[in-house]
């Protein structure tokens, strides 16, 4: 894990799922995932849009040309954990695509501008997942 990730781990534990910085004032959530190929945990903080009772992340990877190693690790593995606030919980993922995607698109970027501008330095259609409470 990253010395950058680390950290905001360790600052969204400390301060029940607050952080400062970039994520300030954010809904910020952490994902675990196990690798698809290592069988290693990983955990990612991660900026998320809420709608109704899914938790949507983004794959953005900052606008690079590949999705980021999480989003492979969920496709293979959809029943995971998150820590959301001071809670811990199991959910599963769903990728959001076609009309529903393009609908939620639009209300994430007028929401996180941020996102329009990593969707301008990629050609690949940025993937949007649902997070589901497992029952």
């Amino acid at each position: 894990m990253s010395d950058w990730n680390a950290k905001i781990i360790e600052e969204f534990r400390a301060n029940e799922g607050r952080v400062g910085g970039r994520f300030e004032g954010g809904t910020l959530l952490l994902l675990h995932t196990v690798g698809r190929r290592s069988g290693v945990e990983r955990v990612n903080p991660l900026a998320y849009f809420p709608d109704g009772d899914r938790y949507v992340i983004i794959a953005s990877k900052g606008g690079a040309p590949t999705n980021p190693d999480w989003y492979h690790n969920l496709l293979a593995t959809p029943h995971v954990t998150v820590e959301v606030g001071t809670e811990t919980f199991e959910v599963d993922a769903v990728e959001i695509t076609g009309e529903d995607r393009e609908l939620l698109w639009k209300r994430i970027v007028e929401r996180m501008p941020g996102f329009g501008e990593y969707e301008k330095n990629t050609d690949r259609i940025i993937p949007l997942i649902a997070l589901t409470r497992a029952v």
